[in-house]
């Protein structure tokens, strides 16, 4: 296993997503730019690693939904062939040269996540290979940097002074389905 050196995580924040769609376009344009034009069985938008659902509970909102980067993430223990694992920045990884396709990962993914790409044949997930270019480099997703609303945060949760743990300390955030186990890394904010 790989010495973690950071738990990189996702925030997103739902009482400033305006709903307009630029993460996932942004998403689509960076990691898949083979398939910008063309729609996934299944999905209506460009392909992207990022789902929306809307919930009626409180008021209308948009619940954007990617890869948790679970730290007990099923997907990981379900592979067969190693294919899936932790970076050392806490990230869950597809290592393409291992995976034949078998798509036991998108299967046990409980958060939906995971899709297979339909000229691949390989399961994606975020953080795709273009965003991976990106954090590589020192910069933010392609989410994070398209937001207009900065709904999103990407970073360290390891780090007291990063900018995601401060929004954390400072709002009400919940993590989606905590009950399955998984250890998610992707905070919801529901309220200042």
């Amino acid at each position: 296993m790989v010495q973690k050196k950071k738990q990189l995580a996702h925030l997103f924040d739902a009482t400033q997503c305006i709903s307009c769609g630029a993460c996932i376009l942004a998403c689509s344009q960076t990691n898949f730019p083979e398939m910008h034009n063309q729609s996934i069985p299944g999905r209506n938008w460009p392909a992207s690693n990022i789902r929306i659902f809307r919930s009626e509970e409180r008021r209308p909102v948009n619940l954007l939904v990617q890869c948790q980067q679970c730290e007990n993430a099923p997907c990981v223990k379900t592979c067969p062939f190693g294919a899936n694992y932790y970076d050392e920045n806490g990230l869950v990884r597809n290592d393409p040269d291992k995976c034949v396709g078998c798509n036991y990962c998108i299967a046990s993914c409980p958060y939906d996540a995971r899709w297979s790409h339909p000229i691949a044949g390989l399961p994606m997930k975020c953080i795709s290979p273009g965003c991976m270019e990106m954090i590589n480099e020192g910069k933010q997703p392609a989410c994070v940097q398209a937001c207009p609303a900065e709904a999103r945060l990407f970073g360290d949760i390891l780090d007291p002074q990063s900018e995601i743990s401060k929004k954390i300390a400072s709002s009400r955030t919940e993590l989606l389905m905590p009950n399955k186990g998984t250890k998610p890394n992707f905070f919801v904010v529901v309220s200042k």
